[in-house]
């Protein structure tokens, strides 16, 4: 098959590699011209995937609208706060039965919309894959056995993407709970801040355990709320994907909340990360404003929302969380 990835970041690198292993036509999109062509030149993304090598059956490709022509699939992986201006760039030469596939993992800041909503949106109805799951870009390009799911209302769609990217390190597995799908990934986020944060203290295992198993609820019981269904929380893009994220050294989201456990400023780290996207900031935000207009509760979204904008401290809102009233357990 044909296919273009839209966005030369780590993620969609690793997946442009994956689909040439399996015998396609891959061209990767990226908005700079210059930087592609010393890609180019040096056969490795060398910002954003250092150490991989990047064979000659890649093409890269600046020009948009020649990257998306007579191609069978789209796959975006552009960062969700930069999706719609892409978008936007995009519509005028996009073929409207090309089947689109979402790999980002977000919700846009002030809208508060899901990805599979930005492109409806932007580019009307359109058949519409989102695959997420438990899986480092760093680990994906070195083909370390990795397991995500593609969730799609059509489900002929989920299984033409399984087929698309299967093979013996990379399995696939399929969904229609696209809500639920698209939530996981965007809310983990949120509690890889957390993680990040306890790690950042030193504080240890108990507080990083109990916070990951309340954190699986409150994205559960928020994404059940937006339509999502709550067993798909309990799969691949839900729990799956919280575990690693939460857990791993690659998460940039981990970082971040390392780096305010340490007592850094958020304005500093994300000075010092430059260009890398660390999705569970705007999602912090963006979670917390659906969580209240639909009534969930969420004490977790919301400290991590206070320690980011409100300038609460770390010891402060972890002490709210350990005295809020007494309950019984709910799973």
């Amino acid at each position: 098959m044909k296919i273009t990835v839209i966005g030369d970041g780590a993620w969609g690198t690793a997946l442009a590699l994956n689909m040439l292993k399996n015998g396609h036509d891959v061209t990767l999109w990226g908005a700079f011209p210059d930087y592609l062509d010393s890609v180019k030149q040096r056969k490795e993304n060398y910002k954003f995937l250092p150490g991989v090598t990047l064979p000659e059956t890649l093409q890269l490709s600046a020009d948009l609208a020649s990257a998306i022509d007579k191609r069978d699939m789209l796959l975006l992986a552009t960062p969700t706060q930069f999706l719609r201006g892409v978008l936007k760039n995009l519509r005028p030469a996009f073929n409207a039965s090309t089947p689109v596939i979402n790999v980002a993992k977000g919700i846009e800041i002030n809208s508060w919309k899901r990805i599979s909503e930005i492109i409806a949106d932007e580019l009307g109805e359109v058949d519409f894959i989102d695959l997420s799951g438990p899986s480092h870009a760093e680990e994906v390009s070195r083909q370390v056995p990795t397991a995500v799911v593609a969730a799609s209302a059509n489900e002929s769609s989920a299984e033409a993407v399984q087929k698309l990217m299967m093979n013996e390190s990379f399995r696939v597995y399929t969904s229609t709970d696209v809500t639920g799908v698209e939530l996981g990934g965007a809310l983990k986020n949120v509690m890889a801040i957390a993680a990040g944060i306890i790690d950042g203290m030193k504080l240890g295992d108990n507080p990083k355990a109990a916070m990951m198993t309340r954190g699986i609820f409150e994205m559960g019981l928020l994404g059940e709320a937006l339509g999502g269904q709550r067993s798909t929380f309990a799969g691949l893009s839900g729990i799956g994907d919280l575990i690693v994220t939460c857990c791993s050294g690659h998460s940039r989201n981990r970082h971040v909340g390392e780096e305010l456990g340490k007592g850094r400023a958020m304005s500093d780290i994300q000075q010092e990360m430059g260009m890398v996207v660390a999705e569970g900031v705007p999602t912090a935000k963006g979670a917390k404003a659906l969580a209240e207009k639909f009534g969930v509760q969420t004490p977790i979204i919301n400290e991590i929302y206070n320690i980011i904008y409100e300038n609460r401290s770390v010891p402060d809102a972890i002490r709210s969380l350990m005295l809020r009233d007494a309950k019984p357990e709910r799973i």
